[in-house]
């Protein structure tokens, strides 16, 4: 596995080389698939990292779900918010959450927001997705 990391009991996957680019592969089954890697539940990827979630669903999400988002180096400008098979609101005291930290969002299902992750990644915009999951 050379350019990732695996780190801790909460596994985890750091880009370590600047070519190394971390793209959605594929979603489905209750998890994702990322530079060849399987990961169960809901995800944050990030431009620098993929990193588990503890939400399962739209009704569980905290601000802490976003924390690496809302800490990312540089700042990321977008959080795409994937919420599972059918685009569902995020709770309103959760939306103004993220709006007051000065993270812009946009809500849609998982599948759009992996889509729209991978292209606004590969055009080198500093976004986020977090990816609920799909079975």
């Amino acid at each position: 596995m050379a350019g990732k990391s695996i780190q801790g009991s909460g596994v985890f996957l750091d880009q370590q080389h600047p070519d190394d680019v971390l793209l959605v592969e594929g979603y489905g089954g209750g998890g994702f698939r990322l530079m060849g890697r399987r990961f169960e539940g809901g995800v944050i990827v990030l431009p620098g990292g993929v990193y588990p979630i503890e939400a399962k669903d739209i009704a569980s999400l905290t601000l802490d779900d976003f924390a690496k988002a809302l800490n990312a180096d540089p700042k990321i400008d977008l959080v795409l918010i994937g919420t599972g098979a059918r685009m569902a609101l995020v709770p309103s005291a959760l939306r103004a959450k993220l709006d007051a930290a000065g993270i812009g969002h946009d809500i849609m299902d998982t599948g759009a927001a992996a889509r729209t992750y991978n292209v606004l990644l590969l055009e080198e915009r500093r976004v986020a997705a977090l990816l609920l999951p799909v079975d």
